[in-house]
């Protein structure tokens, strides 16, 4: 009789002591996991969200710009839409290797165009005539233009960051300039 309360109680210990044990180790992986919620190394903050989406967006769109203003130059029958797309190309190919150069220091990786701006392009592509062409071409500049301006004055706003102001500060008067000569462009045409 004396060997089973002996059992029992080494029984309770060793149970006891797994108990211990285990709850020791629960204790250990949370506080690991709290001090990686806690590191601003592993969370991402919304400056950076920002950050990441605007050098995602600008560099769709320049991809987006740069393939119409190629189409642009290679279909066009007017002289001063060639011109247009050639200069408006150097400049985007420009904004879109400093942009990746900034991602990239910032460990973001730009790879594909964005698919939303694919049918402009068929649109672009399958344009009837000369006429047609020119107008569909000056429409999707101005409106990818306006849409690549929204980008760097929002960012502008929701960043500190030297480098990106500092390439908003050079491209966005560019920007505005080609703005501007696509629409003056579109008003001779009207």
């Amino acid at each position: 009789m004396k060997a089973k309360p002996v059992l029992k109680a080494a029984f309770f210990k060793a149970l006891f002591l797994l108990i211990m044990i285990l709850a020791a180790s629960c204790r250990k992986s949370n506080s690991i996991e709290n001090a990686l919620k806690k590191n601003e190394t592993f969370t991402k903050n919304e400056k950076e969200e920002v950050e990441a989406f605007f050098f995602i967006a600008t560099a769709n769109v320049g991809k987006t710009i740069i393939s119409k203003s190629q189409i642009a130059q290679q279909k066009s029958s007017e002289n001063s839409i060639v011109i247009l797309g050639n200069k408006i190309e150097k400049h985007q190919t420009r904004l879109l290797q400093e942009v990746t150069e900034l991602a990239n220091k910032k460990l973001l990786i730009i790879s594909e165009i964005n698919a939303t701006h694919r049918r402009d392009t068929y649109d672009l592509v399958t344009a009837k005539n000369s006429s047609d062409f020119n107008k569909v071409y000056l429409n999707a500049m101005k409106k990818c233009l306006e849409e690549q301006i929204d980008l760097l004055e929002t960012v502008s706003k929701e960043t500190n960051d030297k480098a990106i102001l500092k390439l908003v500060l050079e491209y966005l008067p560019e920007q505005y300039d080609l703005l501007r000569e696509v629409e003056q462009k579109i008003k001779e045409r009207n």
